[in-house]
């Protein structure tokens, strides 16, 4: 997979408007549509783009109250943490979860509808989950850069 500047020419124009079209899109990178679409398709097959989203209002999806959780657990066994992962990673409210290096050994983000919601969700949900030994929860005052 080798890609050059008129690939990360392409890529720049989809990340901000994916729905772009691909006469407009050949030319803000300076070809002509025939050869833009096969690079497209070409960085498509090779897996270079994943895939294309929709980015939705949290605030009209219900999830507008967004927590950074930070979580440790009781033991590195892997039985542990393989059960911890796939039990969390069921719970719609986790939009994002990572196996970190050291400390913590979990990162993750959760969306829900409102801090009621959130509490709910760390009561009967996160807090029953196996191998659990602390759970931070970061409540972010202003988002400042955001990227999808």
């Amino acid at each position: 997979m080798c890609v050059d500047e008129i690939d990360r020419a392409i890529l720049a124009v989809l990340r901000v408007d994916a729905r772009i079209a691909n006469v407009d899109l050949a030319d803000r990178v300076g070809l002509t549509p025939a050869p833009c679409l096969r690079r497209v398709r070409r960085l498509e097959d090779e897996g270079v783009i994943t895939g294309y989203r929709a980015a939705i209002d949290p605030a009209l999806d219900g999830r507008a109250f967004e927590v950074l959780v930070n979580v440790d657990l009781v033991s590195k066994h892997r039985d542990v943490f393989l059960a911890f992962e796939e039990q969390v990673a069921a719970f719609d409210e986790v939009i994002e979860l990572r196996r970190m290096f050291g400390l913590p050994d979990y990162f993750m983000r959760v969306a829900c509808r409102d801090l009621e919601a959130y509490e709910a969700f760390m009561t009967d949900r996160l807090g029953r989950a196996t191998g659990l030994a602390k759970i931070d929860s970061h409540l972010t005052m202003k988002t400042i850069k955001r990227e999808l």
